[in-house]
Parts: C-alpha cells; sequence; structure tokens
C-alpha cells in the first residue's frame, strides 16, 4: 500500500529520530512510504525556492495525497502546512492517523469527529502497536471501530495506565474486554 507520511519540516530538529522511526515501521510491513519531501527538506530550501517550484510542489503533493491508501502524520511539532495535507486528505477521503508525542493532542483535531481521522499519543516503545492497529482499521480487516465518551476521571485513569503498562489505551480496553470475555465464557 501506498502511504503518505507528513510532519513539520521546522520539528524536524526535534522529532527526527520519531519521523524515521514511524516510516522505518511503515516500511517494514511493505509500504511504499511518501516522505522524502520531509526527511530531505531543509528549511532553507523552501525559504528559496522560487513561485514556480512551490506550485510544481503543490501539484506534486496533490498527487502524492490522491494516490495514496492512507496517511499518517506526525504532529508533535505544529505546523500549518501539515494541517492544510490533512485537509486535503479528507478532501480525497483517505483515513489519516494523526500521532503526537508529548502534551495535548492537536488543537484543531481533537474534536474532529469524522471516523478518517485517528489522533493518538505515542511513545517510542507504543508506536508500532498503534500503527499496526492503524494499518487494520485503514485497510478494513479490524472489525469495527468503536467510538464512545468517558469522564474526565476515566480518561486520566486510562492516560496514567496507558504510561504505566506502554501500552495505547485502545489496546488496553481491548484485553479489559477479552479478559472479561475469558472470565464469563
Amino acid at each position: 500500500m501506498k502511504v503518505y507520511f507528513t510532519a513539520s519540516i521546522v520539528g524536524k530538529k526535534q522529532y527526527l529520530h520519531n519521523y524515521l522511526k514511524i516510516i522505518k515501521i511503515l516500511l517494514d510491513k511493505n509500504h511504499q512510504v511518501l516522505s522524502d519531501h520531509i526527511v530531505k527538506s531543509t528549511e532553507e530550501e523552501i525559504r528559496l525556492e522560487k513561485r514556480e517550484d512551490r506550485m510544481k510542489f503543490h501539484d506534486n503533493l496533490e498527487k502524492w495525497i490522491g494516490g495514496c491508501d492512507f496517511m499518517v502524520v506526525e504532529a508533535s511539532f505544529p505546523s500549518i502546512s501539515v494541517g492544510y495535507e490533512i485537509s486535503l486528505a479528507l478532501q480525497f477521503n483517505k483515513t489519516v492517523l494523526i500521532l503526537y508525542s508529548e502534551g495535548d493532542p492537536p488543537s484543531l483535531l481533537v474534536h474532529h469527529s469524522s471516523e478518517k481521522v485517528i489522533c493518538e499519543k505515542y511513545s517510542l516503545t507504543t508506536l508500532q502497536d498503534i500503527i499496526e492497529d492503524f494499518i487494520n482499521y485503514a485497510q478494513g480487516s479490524a472489525d469495527s471501530r468503536f467510538t464512545f465518551y468517558i469522564t474526565s476521571e476515566i480518561a486520566s485513569y486510562l492516560e496514567k495506565v496507558s504510561r504505566k503498562k506502554k501500552l495505547p489505551k485502545s489496546v488496553y480496553l481491548r484485553h479489559l474486554i477479552q479478559s472479561d470475555m475469558e472470565k464469563h465464557a
């Protein structure tokens, strides 16, 4: 499958290791990953681009996003350009995984209700499971997605347990349900 990866070019100073880890996980799953525009570009190159080069890049951007099967975003460092790319992917009806490693989720996306947008906090130890779950969902091989509202107290507890067990919250909840099913089978 073709995966479009994007992240902040400015954020590379702080998060390049994370970007490369995400790309490696996707490549290890035998996906074709479009990421050179992030990994190989610099702020200086972008600043010095002529208008024609920017327009050509935008045309390529639409082709890459339109031709991908899904998009993976590392959004720990805020970027208006990345937000634009997410919006473009949604216009093309692409499923988007938005990853962030610290703090709160990206503010403009925290309340997005589309099933096409999955927003997950990660650590380098939980990244593989989160990406695998997302790929299963994006490929339609996941059984179903279930969304429900929880109190802030439950959310806080889930966050604490997730960090302690080094598991994504969804994986922790799935394990609880499977355990309960086994007890009552």
